[in-house]
């Protein structure tokens, strides 16, 4: 089992729970608004009157078989909108209860 964490601009967030769904990644937990400024580039989601946009999170817990898939789907839409924010972040997961 692999712990994915996705941070994204919340735009993303109908998208990637409806990718989810579709590789059968039923469990999830979403924040709806979380700030950050990625360690790169693109625009800090702050919700502020400077910078008002604000992001959101997803951790799932998946099978190791469907890490790839998800990460592949994630990489491809960051690549399409790279100013938009969008991080996937991976561990191992030794027990659950």
């Amino acid at each position: 089992m692999q712990a994915i964490l996705i941070t994204f601009d919340q735009a993303y967030y109908e998208r990637i729970v409806d990718m989810l769904q579709r590789n059968n990644c039923r469990g999830f937990t979403a924040w709806q608004e979380v700030q950050g400024r990625g360690s790169v580039d693109g625009e800090p989601h702050f919700g502020s009157h400077a910078w008002p946009s604000l992001a959101s999170a997803i951790i799932t817990i998946i099978e190791d078989s469907r890490v790839n898939t998800v990460l592949e789907k994630l990489h491809e839409w960051d690549l399409e909108t790279p100013k938009l924010g969008l991080r996937a972040f991976t561990w191992s997961i030794d027990k659950t209860i």
